[in-house]
């Protein structure tokens, strides 16, 4: 298969691709994803082929406007309302009870659906252009860091899909925040571009979610994408060093030894000269942090490093994400100093 590249302004003609039940990688905010008409669940079941996606990690579908939730959802809370004034368009992600015209392709066989309305006007457009809600997943091979460039997906998907739109580089970096509206109060399943913090002054009490800060065990079932299983990583193994950045750094230059890699704040790029080192920025900027993380994953798997160290940034704010998404490259292997 020839995956053919489109511009930011050839909307019409990607969104071809996804009437005709193809594959095609849409920008977003938060990273890249790999997009099928959500209502089709053969297009949806090629998704799961080309990432290697196991098949009981839930999709998100993704719609323009609030205006469509009442297509694809029952009940739906006032609380649901509140949320997408506030943040959509943008990076949330609302699980609500579904209806039948959902495929269990979407759902993994569950009686919910998450739905996000992205804030990129180029992916906007072509789910309106499509008039379908647009089921997607981030655009890598399964396990792999998420791809926030078009660069980076085509290096995972060049072949498998019918084709991709370049929006540029996304702006948040992370994926999009993951709230349950289902269950009372509602329950923080992945953390992401909107932070707990702000979810709490909409909603008030917010849980969550154990699978934020562990795996889930092999018998549980996920409620939403990333939940389950070990995500994001490159090729070699990861461990996270938290604590105060000067401390963790300290730590990881007496624990450095040939063939490691790291992961640090950029004041401290200074300590590890002689180790293929990748920054993420300053330790208090946290929006850097989550635009640089997965690149900073990824540039190691073009190296020979058999190691990765990496510092944990604080885990407020949107750095709740960016530490979620390092522990799980990590498979939850973290050091505490």
């Amino acid at each position: 298969m020839k995956t053919k590249r489109f511009t930011a302004d050839q909307v019409e003609e990607a969104a071809e691709i996804l009437k005709n039940g193809g594959l095609l990688g849409i920008p977003t905010e938060t990273v890249y994803g790999l997009g099928a008409n959500g209502l089709d669940a053969a297009a949806v079941g090629h998704i799961f082929e080309a990432k290697g996606r196991p098949q009981d990690n839930p999709l998100i579908l993704h719609i323009p406007s609030a205006l469509w939730l009442e297509r694809y959802c029952d009940h739906i809370p006032a609380a649901a309302y509140a949320l997408a004034r506030r943040f959509w368009p943008g990076p949330l992600t609302m699980i609500l009870e579904h209806k039948d015209i959902v495929p269990d392709a979407v759902t993994a066989g569950l009686a919910t659906v998450g739905m996000r309305c992205p804030s990129h006007p180029v992916c906007r457009a072509i789910i309106q252009a499509a008039d379908l809600p647009v089921a997607a997943p981030s655009g890598n091979t399964s396990g792999r860091p998420s791809p926030t460039n078009m660069a980076d997906m085509l290096e995972d998907m060049d072949g498998k899909i019918d084709g991709i739109v370049d929006g540029g580089p996304c702006s948040v970096g992370v994926e999009s925040t993951i709230i349950d509206l289902t269950v009372t109060p509602p329950r923080l399943l992945r953390p992401g571009g909107v932070t707990l913090e702000e979810l709490r002054e909409v909603l008030g009490e917010v849980a969550v979610d154990e699978a934020v800060t562990r795996l889930m065990a092999a018998g549980e079932h996920p409620r939403a994408p990333g939940m389950k299983y070990r995500h994001y990583a490159p090729k070699a193994p990861v461990t996270v060093v938290r604590g105060a950045p000067e401390q963790s750094a300290r730590y990881i230059r007496e624990h450095l030894e040939e063939g490691d890699g790291v992961i640090c704040f950029a004041e401290f790029l200074p300590l590890f000269e002689g180790y293929p080192t990748e920054s993420m920025g300053p330790a208090s900027d946290q929006a850097e942090q989550a635009r640089r993380v997965f690149d900073a994953l990824r540039y190691f798997d073009g190296t020979d490093v058999q190691r990765i160290w990496a510092q944990g940034p604080d885990p407020t704010g949107i750095g709740l994400a960016v530490s979620n998404r390092l522990n799980k490259a990590a498979g939850f292997h973290i050091v505490e100093v």
